[in-house]
């Protein structure tokens, strides 16, 4: 039996940043990957001279007050990072392309331009101010939601004024933020706005609290990045960080069952390697989490677990192509009024390489590209991988992203595939979505049984995306210390 003090199952950012907080302070980690690469749903893939990306493709997180830099400063960790001019352009129903840009007014001009001038200003102004709010109020929040009567105190303590003033917009939906400028009735706002919560919140205006909802929406008007050869080049600094600390990630190890007793966590792999550990972090989703744990461990959170229904998984599509152009953005979203063929989604996303990083590909002058869109309910939804495909590269032509003719290698991922890749329980993506239902402090705590086992990742608070994901982990390393005075 292998013995360390920190054990970390799944290697997501929310793991990984957990892990490398807490080999500073001294601890050995160790971390146990079921896939042969380590990032989990942030990570990359070489496959027929095209390097693609495993799901994430957007880089946000960095710069004042955000949590991926907060966990850079704390280790000496450093990325090269190319930074974006242009964060994405919207293809809308119409025909027309809405350019998101990062600084504020520009972007209010463009939003008046494209949908008109009434509410457009007041809102986005609003709606900046309150992820403002969210992003500074995050990390020096990271007691929340509370569990303990020390989280409560130890919140009291770091409240502000600015925190009550901005406790109404937890209780009011998106939708009700839009009415407030009187934009509920400009359709074509409406549907912007929907398809982009979807991107970030995985909900539509209604179920998306106006808290995460203008956070979400405002992840353009922050820098976003770009890793030259992909997000994998996130994902092996953090690796590197913990091995060099004593610590190990060892791929190829998925973990069956987890039971505690008196000395610990005693965690037993699919092929019968036994590890034991002081304490444990669960990377993968609570679905699995809850599998994999025995007895009565995590039974009270039975309730707050989401099914299926509640769920998006996705379809994707890789490509290796040949451009026909250059592209003034390498984030795309692109509106589909009669829904795509397949899949029925009403938008799908597209990352492009970036066109001066030669490292995604074997042969100079080509390009890669990631397609995905969402599969509600995945665990009942049968997807046809090459109708959907062909539907895919349809509304890329129809909208000049590439030729046919061009693609040198293309594949596909239905939410079976996800599951495969990731191990995620129907391969559902992209974390928990937002629910009116479920305010903030009743999201999933980073404690997982109150005991010296936590949880990190996107179904947990706040989850969702690199930034989300990381700041989780960020929550999951503090109240561990709090905890256990380490």
């Amino acid at each position: 039996m292998v013995e360390t003090e920190v054990l970390i199952v799944g290697s997501g950012m929310g793991s990984l940043s957990a892990g490398v907080l807490l080999a500073q302070k001294g601890l050995k980690v160790t971390v146990l990957e079921q896939n042969w690469q380590p990032g989990g749903c942030t990570s990359s893939y070489w496959r027929k001279g095209f390097v693609f990306e495993a799901g994430a493709t957007t880089l946000v997180g960095l710069g004042d007050q955000m949590p991926l830099q907060y966990v850079l400063d704390q280790t000496g960790i450093e990325l090269t990072p190319r930074h974006l001019s242009l964060p994405m352009q919207v293809h809308l129903e119409d025909g027309s392309v809405i350019n998101r840009f990062e600084d504020l007014n520009q972007w209010i001009s463009e939003a008046e331009r494209v949908f008109g001038k009434g509410g457009q200003r007041s809102f986005w102004e609003e709606a900046y101010r309150v992820s403002r709010f969210v992003w500074g109020t995050s990390l020096t929040q990271t007691a929340f939601p509370p569990s303990r009567f020390s989280d409560l105190w130890r919140s009291a303590m770091n409240a502000s004024l600015s925190q009550v003033q901005h406790l109404p917009y937890a209780f009011m939906s998106t939708e009700k933020l839009l009415t407030r400028h009187g934009l509920h009735t400009n359709k074509a706002f409406v549907n912007f706005v929907n398809e982009q919560l979807l991107i970030t919140a995985q909900n539509h205006m209604a179920e998306v609290n106006a808290l995460f909802g203008a956070t979400a929406l405002c992840y353009t008007n922050y820098p976003n990045y770009y890793l030259d050869g992909g997000l994998l080049n996130l994902v092996n600094p953090f690796v590197k960080y913990i091995e060099d600390k004593g610590g190990e990630v060892i791929l190829r190890k998925a973990v069956s069952k987890v039971e505690r007793s008196r000395e610990g966590y005693k965690v037993i792999c699919n092929k019968g390697e036994e590890y034991k550990a002081d304490y444990l972090i669960s990377g993968l989703p609570i679905n699995n989490t809850l599998e994999m744990m025995s007895g009565e461990m995590g039974q009270k959170l039975q309730s707050k677990v989401m099914e299926s229904s509640q769920l998006n998984s996705a379809f994707q599509m890789g490509i290796g192509f040949r451009p026909h152009r250059e592209f003034e953005s390498i984030h795309h979203q692109i509106h589909i009024p009669e829904g795509l063929a397949e899949t029925g989604s009403a938008s799908i996303f597209i990352s492009l390489s970036h066109p001066q990083d030669a490292t995604r590909t074997d042969e100079e002058g080509l390009a890669v590209m990631s397609v995905s869109t969402h599969i509600p309910d995945p665990a009942q939804k049968i997807v046809d991988k090459d109708r959907a495909a062909e539907a895919v590269i349809s509304e890329l032509e129809r909208c000049d992203f590439l030729k046919k003719e061009n693609i040198i290698y293309k594949h596909a991922s239905t939410p079976k595939s996800w599951a495969k890749w990731t191990g995620r329980k129907w391969g559902f993506v992209g974390g928990y979505p937002q629910y009116m239902s479920v305010k903030p402090w009743q999201m999933l705590d980073a404690r997982l049984d109150h005991h010296k086992a936590y949880l990190v990742g996107d179904t947990v608070y706040p989850g969702q995306g690199i930034p989300g994901v990381t700041l989780s982990g960020i929550i999951a390393a503090d109240k561990m210390t709090r905890d256990w005075g380490l």
